[in-house]
């Protein structure tokens, strides 16, 4: 048991990489929450796709853009820092910029508009990760990594309000909606540049040639595939769950994904610090119990009908966001405090393909099993959570 950190906000935002690159996390966030929620109305509205190969496209593009995680995370551990951050910004205005200059009808333009901004998000985190871990070390770190998700969240709440309010403008608001994205990723592509932030990977670097993952980190990262599903069920299972199932007012969807931006932009900060007193993989097992139990709580839930059923689901939300706080202020940081120096790059690269992985195949996941039945869908990822956290807790550091 280690003692808990105490962090100044001044002290925080130089741990986060300093005010300068603080505000590119800001309008990188605003920029993403205005356009990902609405890239499927783009296009559908705009560009005048079907519905199901615009979603194929977007899903296509994604798990593609997963294959540049292994160059990402070399580019990384030969010393660069700042310089990968505003390239993974850089990359989705190449991709905005393709998505204003598509044509009506062109799926395949779309698609690769759609690629770019899928690297651009999948490199993001582990760049980012990198970054803080350069800047900072142990507790402060995780307090640093918990801070820029913290402030994530409310950059991608604000922009996905924003452009919720200018949905009401029909194409050409969206069209100005996308421009206005790549206006934003470019400036906080320059913010981020010029930070000028480089690592020296030193002597240890000449001695990676394993860039395997090690050993006691294969469990943890097979068991976030699992644990990413958290991430996924506030926008895609609950309503899912909500709308077909219980029959209730897509009111209850949108309270439930607000509620889940405000308590993550509120909470996670401290509850990361709070939890600092006991060791990450502690933690991190805690959070895998504690997203089971709710998971479990969905099923009583959604047994009550169509009158209580939607009250309580919106109840039990609370339980699985404080899951989802408590696992990811611990994943990355248990993921960077076991990466050997010379191959933390591609540590962090694994990890957030873990991660991407759990959160491109959840959807598909939760739509099959839901039909199934409650006992289907929260029973299976109650207990597939449950063996990811024991798995977790057993490896041995």
């Amino acid at each position: 048991m280690t003692t808990t950190t105490k962090i100044q906000p001044r002290a925080l935002v130089r741990a986060s990489g300093g005010p300068r690159y603080a505000v590119a996390l800001t309008v990188d966030a605003l920029g993403t929450g205005l356009l990902r929620p609405f890239l499927l109305l783009y296009g559908v509205t705009v560009l005048r796709l079907s519905a199901p190969a615009t979603g194929i496209a977007m899903t296509v593009g994604i798990v593609v853009g997963l294959v540049c995680m292994p160059a990402v995370g070399r580019w990384l551990d030969r010393g660069a820092r700042s310089s990968v951050v505003a390239a993974s910004m850089l990359i989705r205005v190449l991709g905005v910029a393709l998505l204003l200059a598509t044509p009506a009808g062109h799926i395949w333009l779309f698609a690769t508009a759609a690629l770019f901004l899928g690297i651009g998000n999948q490199a993001w985190p582990a760049a980012h990760a990198a970054l803080v871990a350069t800047v900072t070390h142990g507790r402060e770190r995780d307090t640093a990594l918990a801070a820029g998700r913290a402030l994530r969240n409310a950059g991608l709440g604000v922009g996905a309000l924003l452009a919720t309010a200018c949905l009401a403008g029909g194409t050409t608001a969206l069209q100005a909606l996308a421009a206005v994205t790549g206006l934003a990723y470019l400036t906080a592509a320059a913010l981020a540049w010029s930070v000028h932030l480089r690592a020296h990977p030193g002597a240890t670097a000449a001695k990676g040639g394993d860039d395997g993952p090690a050993p006691r980190m294969r469990a943890l990262l097979g068991a976030n595939v699992i644990y990413a599903f958290c991430l996924n069920v506030p926008e895609i299972a609950l309503p899912l769950v909500l709308v077909t199932q219980l029959h209730a007012s897509p009111v209850w969807s949108a309270a439930i994904f607000v509620a889940n931006t405000v308590l993550v932009v509120t909470l996670q900060v401290p509850v990361t610090v709070l939890m600092s007193r006991y060791s990450r993989r502690t933690v991190l097992a805690l959070a895998g119990v504690v997203l089971a139990a709710s998971y479990l709580g969905f099923l009583v839930a959604t047994s009550l009908g169509h009158g209580w059923g939607a009250p309580a689901v919106a109840t039990v939300s609370v339980v699985c966001t404080l899951g989802e706080i408590v696992y990811a202020g611990s994943a990355t940081a248990l993921a960077t405090a076991l990466a050997p120096a010379h191959v933390l790059g591609r540590t962090l690269a694994r990890f957030e393909l873990s991660t991407g992985f759990g959160l491109a195949v959840s959807p598909a996941v939760i739509t099959a099993l839901a039909p199934h039945g409650s006992t289907a869908l929260w029973g299976s990822l109650a207990a597939a959570t449950l063996l990811s956290a024991g798995a977790v807790a057993t490896e041995k550091d």
